[in-house]
């Protein structure tokens, strides 16, 4: 409780003060203190581990001391037991893994970085290097109080709690010790080179490893007796796993004889078949977490064994991959250890199909997208775990690679990951939407490395964008990443076209009307990420190359979107995509002219109702906006081509007619077909466009098609129709009159540029 209250900083001075009495009753005559302190020396450790770096040399000793008096240890276990967890304790603290060390390092790094992280543990080099000669004499010690244990294995009827918890302690501080030399061994060397040029003395004493094999791998494997219970059988099982582990370390630097490398490979296999274990649901549990210390070493280990008992091995490797859950720790050793087998490192090289190791790593990478499947969005760490794989495996699955058809198949699995639509038009999103943003960088990343990304995924992906929930960081990512993979040939040309059609027509903008009437309209509005969604969209489809050829291969294809009647905000999404990619004078065909003059008398009609003219309420900047962002593709389109111009001004007579005629309305109007309403839909649309100086300039070159509108809207004004109410003959008198206005303003001649 003493160290768990004590401030950070105030740790050290008291730790050192406490340490020196600690050291003390370790030399006491006493064994019962001596333990006590070992005790207390463990609790330090827990709360303060640069303890053990700072006072490694006299723990140690101290360590040795203890253990090499074995008269009382065999008398009272229990003892020995709660010294021997310290010991594993401290030594846990050793660096033994390159891998995991450099992974800690890197988390330091960004911790300093981040959070000006101040890391309280001595450099490794002035805590652990002055330790080597005091780690080679602490083995034999710890063997030797191994054997120690024999006679009570072996004579009593059962392998009591006490007995299994000292030797497994021991076996593992062994272990630790062992995995200490191999990170020393390993520092700066290739394993290629290791094998060759052996260990270096300094580090690793060739009288430890004679000790080893003639005292601990010789007696191995450890069996009972008798069969005298499941949990005495799966204690064993657990002293002969450690006991492996120990065995595949010193392995990579000595060369055992042939008959013990063969008895280990049989347990090794045996213990991966799940042979070794009792069948019991403890057993079950006691092996899967057991089995996780081995699982590390199959890499290696079938780079370096024979061609049968590779088989063998991979065979039971895969049994457990494919056969435990999902989310298992099991499950993510196995990932870790066939990536190892997947990407080549620095002394391995891809394997020919003739190879045993060839046709697992199909099956493992097939298994892949159906893992990442299952494991949904309610694993993330397991699903992060699995992307990265997928992406390591892109980065690698070059046209060289063997593994490039199988990573190319593969897109045709990861549909249900980002979405799927069924029959009846329903989309069902995946977990890529619900995962987090760093798992979504990696499967958006591994996009890049499809060589041939198919319209199938792409199809998927796109649903995926317009689903509401996924953040619009996401979607401009993957936008971004899929402009790369177009860039680089990975997507043809029609596909990612149709990718960003799909995109702008579908998106579902919010709130639907562009003035929300209540707040909370307001506050879900994504009109701003559409906005970016169509400049990006623009941007992305201006730098394919040729505007030209691109402009003829989107022309039709932008067509049939408009004529699908798509929401306003979509529309308008289509027609700027138009105008980026057109020119002066227009690259419009003259069916293009005529199928857009039908489109944008309608479009135009909606912009009206939509945005209101300006009124006392709707002067603000922010109308006057509104109002340019959806009328200024149509200006564009009207600058570009007047003919456009003059038959959008045609329809709009014609409109009035009909509208007058007939109660049936033009497929393209979809607000009310009374007459007062059309003509006020046609007068503010003129209106809007007299306002821009461009289009103004040009309709002037139109004045009769204008004048001839006014006609009709007179001739409307002054009949005597009795369908017509004083209501409705009041609007229709101003209408006539603003546009009255407006003509008169038009000058005869076009104004000389």
């Amino acid at each position: 409780m003493v160290l768990c209250s004590l401030v950070q900083d105030n740790q050290g001075p008291f730790v050192s003060l406490m340490v020196a009495y600690i050291f003390n009753a370790m030399t006491h005559l006493a064994v019962d203190v001596r333990l006590m302190a070992f005790k207390f020396f463990d609790l330090v450790v827990q709360y303060y581990p640069p303890s053990f770096s700072l006072y490694a040399d006299k723990v140690l000793q101290n360590y040795e001391d203890i253990l090499r008096k074995n008269q009382f240890y065999l008398e009272d276990k229990a003892k020995l037991r709660s010294a021997l967890a310290g010991l594993v304790r401290c030594l846990s603290l050793l660096p033994c893994n390159k891998r995991k060390v450099d992974s800690s390092e890197e988390n330091m790094a960004g911790q300093k970085i981040l959070h000006a992280f101040e890391l309280d543990m001595p450099a490794e080099s002035s805590g652990f290097s002055s330790i080597t000669k005091k780690l080679k004499d602490l083995v034999p010690v710890l063997v030797n109080c191994f054997q120690d244990f024999f006679p009570s294995v072996h004579h009593m009827p059962l392998l009591d709690a006490q007995s299994f918890d000292c030797m497994h302690s021991i076996l593992q501080s062994i272990d630790l010790v062992v995995g200490f030399f191999g990170y020393g061994i390993h520092q700066g060397k290739p394993a290629s080179q290791l094998s060759y040029e052996g260990p270096d003395e300094a580090i690793w004493d060739h009288t430890i490893s004679s000790l080893l094999l003639k005292k601990l791998f010789g007696v191995f494997p450890l069996n009972p007796t008798n069969h005298l219970s499941e949990k005495v059988d799966d204690r064993f099982f657990i002293l002969n796993i450690v006991i492996t582990e120990i065995f595949l370390r010193c392995s990579e630097w000595i060369c055992p004889p042939g008959f013990l490398l063969e008895k280990f490979l049989q347990y090794i296999e045996n213990a991966l078949l799940g042979s070794t274990c009792s069948d019991s649901r403890s057993g079950k549990a006691v092996w899967e977490k057991h089995i996780l210390l081995l699982l590390p070493f199959i890499p290696k280990l079938v780079l370096q064994v024979a061609s049968d008992w590779k088989s063998c091995l991979l065979q039971a490797f895969t049994k457990i991959f494919e056969g435990c859950n999902p989310q298992s720790s099991l499950k993510l050793a196995c990932l870790s250890a066939i990536e190892e087998m997947l990407i080549p490192g620095d002394d391995m090289v891809y394997p020919d199909a003739s190879d045993p190791l060839f046709e697992y790593q199909i099956t493992w990478i097939r298994a892949l997208p159906q893992l990442l499947i299952l494991l949904g969005d309610k694993h993330p760490s397991s699903s992060q775990v699995v992307l990265h794989l997928l992406l390591r495996l892109g980065q690698c699955a070059n046209s060289s690679s063997p593994f490039s058809r199988e990573y190319e198949n593969m897109q045709y699995s990861l549909d249900k990951f980002y979405s799927s639509c069924v029959d009846r038009g329903d989309v069902y999103y995946g977990p890529f939407i619900r995962l987090s943003w760093d798992s979504q960088e990696l499967a958006i990343c591994g996009l890049y490395y499809f060589s041939n990304l198919g319209p199938f995924l792409l199809k998927s992906i796109a649903f995926c964008c317009l689903c509401s929930e996924l953040e619009h960081l996401v979607l401009f990512r993957i936008i971004e990443v899929l402009h790369s993979a177009f860039s680089a040939g990975h997507i043809q040309i029609a596909d990612y076209i149709s990718f960003f059609m799909t995109l702008l027509s579908r998106f579902k903008v919010l709130p639907e009307n562009i003035y929300p009437d209540v707040e909370s309209d307001a506050k879900i509005s994504n009109h701003g990420t559409f906005k970016l969604l169509t400049n990006t969209v623009c941007s992305c489809l201006s730098r394919i190359g040729d505007d030209s050829l691109v402009f003829q291969i989107l022309e039709q294809v932008i067509f049939d979107q408009l004529l699908l009647k798509p929401p306003l905000d979509n529309a308008c999404a289509l027609l700027r995509v138009l105008v980026v990619l057109d020119c002066k004078p227009t690259r419009l065909s003259e069916q293009g002219i005529i199928t857009l003059s039908k489109y944008l008398s309608g479009y135009l009609f909606e912009v009206v109702h939509c945005i209101p003219e300006d009124d006392e309420e709707n002067s603000l900047p922010t109308h006057q906006q509104t109002c340019c962002y959806y009328m200024l593709p149509c200006f564009f389109l009207f600058d570009r081509s007047p003919k456009l111009l003059k038959l959008v001004l045609n329809l709009m007579g014609s409109l009035i007619t009909e509208s007058s005629s007939s109660s049936s309305s033009h497929s393209y109007t979809q607000y009310g077909n009374d007459n007062s309403n059309q003509i006020n839909a046609v007068v503010s649309a003129l209106l809007l466009m007299h306002k821009d100086t461009k289009v103004r300039k040009i309709i002037s070159s139109f004045k009769e098609e204008v004048v001839h509108i006014l006609q009709i809207i007179h001739s409307l004004q002054s009949s005597d129709s009795e369908n017509m109410n004083f209501e409705e003959r009041h609007k229709i008198q101003c209408a006539y009159s603003r546009l009255k206005l407006v003509t008169c303003m038009l000058p005869n001649e076009v104004p000389a540029s």
